[in-house]
């Protein structure tokens, strides 16, 4: 049973119709999530999430009709510190297993700016489903200077709370709150 704590999990960017759109593979060297909370009032704790799969339909002239898929391994997660990542895979927080993942499949954009949009997502933790929403930055696009192949990258940022997912151990002493930063890149599918 998964039990992420955090996340975005949430992760990435997209809608629900691909019409023109451009299928593009993530990155998983260069997509990174980091979290952070309150630890009792002492200090801001941070960790991140890497190892990527997923694909982003991206319509660059249409963005609300762009879509995303993502998964990451629960078990990616670091914070610096290995008996805090071996707690947090304890049956306290996540009760990971190998194998165990964080999904998030777009449901709705609404594009606020030129290179801006706020993402409806369904994020997938610890066999929960709640709907996000993440303030999505198109940091660029075009081709990649080594690659030689079209490129898109992203930013972008919401707030989580762990409870909604099952894992609200030790909160509020321990954050519920944990913001969420998320950096992608993609590449253009062959």
């Amino acid at each position: 049973m998964m039990k992420p704590m955090i996340l975005a999990a949430a992760l990435a960017f997209g809608a629900t119709g691909a019409f023109a759109a451009d299928k593009y593979m993530l990155d998983a060297s260069h997509s990174q999530v980091l979290f952070s909370y309150d630890h009792l009032g002492f200090s801001t704790t941070f960790g991140m999430f890497s190892g990527f799969e997923g694909e982003i339909m991206f319509d660059e002239a249409a963005p609300e009709n762009s879509s995303v898929s993502v998964s990451m391994p629960v078990m990616s997660m670091f914070t610096g510190w290995e008996k805090r990542d071996a707690h947090f895979m304890s049956g306290d927080f996540f009760g990971a297993e190998e194998g165990d993942m964080v999904s998030f499949t777009s449901t709705g954009i609404e594009v606020t700016g030129d290179n801006t949009a706020m993402i409806t997502g369904d994020l997938t933790m610890n066999d929960v489903t709640q709907s996000v929403v993440l303030d999505t930055t198109l940091n660029k696009t075009g081709d990649h200077p080594m690659a030689g192949k079209p490129w898109i990258g992203f930013d972008a940022t919401t707030t989580l709370k762990r409870s909604d997912f099952g894992v609200g151990a030790f909160a509020p002493a321990v954050s519920d709150e944990v913001e969420v930063r998320i950096s992608l890149e993609a590449m253009k599918a062959e």
